[in-house]
């Protein structure tokens, strides 16, 4: 797995593949152009957010770290595949409703959503690779926060007290639905974290479970589609 995360940066900097060099993370000596060296926790934090790539040098036990052009960004997502569907849900098809407050006592039920995309993520807090994707998940809420046809839901396993404590140190800009466990049941959702994207007509756009770097960059996809009511490819 972390070869493979180490090729993946790699391509990010379109390096011709007679140069790519499989290497474990934690053998490689990561640094920035003004020398200062990085932990393999931290820059694999770096590449996975997808706003960095590394470039392995020829001795194969020193690395690179650069931040990427929106360019070589928008390239990479182009060259990964669509994430794997989860399980629990079906393209095409419609999906139980449910209503529930958030956190601020906000009800939201997904009938009456009808006429709005509903992005949803199934997700606890010790969940690492829920927590990773926090930051690039609040992007794609800035992007369209001003978009009243876009309903972002986050569905939380964890109790309203701990959820608050968790938000003081790592703020997530869906509305959350705390002590939910009972609506990841509803759908069978066992695999976390889940994303599953619903159009206008309240039928599942996308859907996949798991982290991957392609994850967050196909859930800003789904929404665009199903703002413009276009085939998601």
């Amino acid at each position: 797995m972390k070869i493979l995360f180490v090729l993946l940066a790699i391509m990010a900097f379109q390096l011709r593949p007679e140069a790519q060099v499989k290497v474990k993370a934690e053998d490689l000596d990561v640094k920035d152009s003004s020398g200062t060296a990085y932990p393999t926790i931290l820059w694999q934090k770096l590449v996975m957010s997808g706003k960095y790539g590394i470039k392995i040098q020829t001795d194969g036990k020193t690395a690179l770290l650069g931040r990427l052009t929106e360019e070589e960004i928008a390239a990479r997502f182009s060259r990964m595949p669509k994430p794997k569907e989860s399980q629990f849900f079906t393209t095409g098809g419609k999906i139980a409703s449910f209503s529930e407050k958030d956190m601020n006592g906000i009800k939201y039920n997904l009938k009456e959503l009808a006429g709005k995309v509903v992005v949803l993520n199934f997700w606890f807090i010790n969940c690492p690779p829920c927590r990773q994707e926090i930051p690039a998940l609040n992007e794609v809420v800035e992007t369209f926060k001003d978009n009243k046809d876009v309903v972002f839901l986050a569905v939380a396993l964890d109790p309203k007290y701990d959820i608050i404590e968790f938000l003081k140190t790592n703020p997530f800009q869906y509305n959350i639905i705390d002590n939910a466990r009972y609506i990841a049941s509803k759908y069978n959702v066992n695999s976390y974290p889940t994303h599953v994207v619903l159009d206008k007509q309240g039928k599942v756009l996308f859907h996949t479970s798991g982290f991957g770097m392609s994850t967050v960059g196909w859930v800003k996809k789904s929404i665009e589609a199903g703002l413009n009511d276009t085939v998601l490819q």
